[in-house]
């Protein structure tokens, strides 16, 4: 699985205009699934993205996790992620199958939830408008 993690101060999304996912405090997550992903990745990756010291201490130091901070998640899919940039024209045949991409989206987006972090998604395939209040900038790539 990739992901790009945002910290932000707020973040939604937009589905033909309407509101269907938004957060304050916490992490923007843009997931992808890889063909050959298993469900123990999603999870693996979800622990992964909980526990990240990117949320500043007392200190005003990157020592705190989204578990300590209790911020929340909104979680969207982006199979773009997966672009393969050699030439001009980007080409995805690394993304999961739809089917099973959506499968793993959810199944990641449940298992942060199991570890008790309130969590808004997007749409799975769905062309989305996401805005967002980058808090730092604090972006990070991730590929497990």
């Amino acid at each position: 699985m990739r992901a790009v993690v945002q910290r932000v101060s707020a973040a939604s999304v937009r589905v033909d205009g309407a509101l269907i996912g938004e957060i304050g405090p916490g992490l923007l997550i843009l997931i992808c699934a890889m063909q050959g992903d298993t469900p123990a990745q999603a999870e693996a990756m979800a622990s992964k993205i909980a526990k990240l010291r990117i949320f500043k201490d007392d200190s005003g130091k990157m020592n705190r996790s989204l578990l300590d901070t209790g911020g929340a998640a909104l979680v969207v899919s982006q199979f773009t992620l997966a672009a393969d940039l050699r030439g001009n024209r980007p080409g995805f045949s690394t993304a999961a199958a739809p089917e099973l991409g959506k499968t793993l989206y959810e199944h990641l987006t449940q298992s942060l939830g199991k570890l008790g972090i309130s969590t808004a998604t997007g749409q799975f395939g769905a062309d989305m408008a996401v805005s967002l209040t980058n808090d730092g900038p604090v972006t990070l790539w991730i590929d497990l």
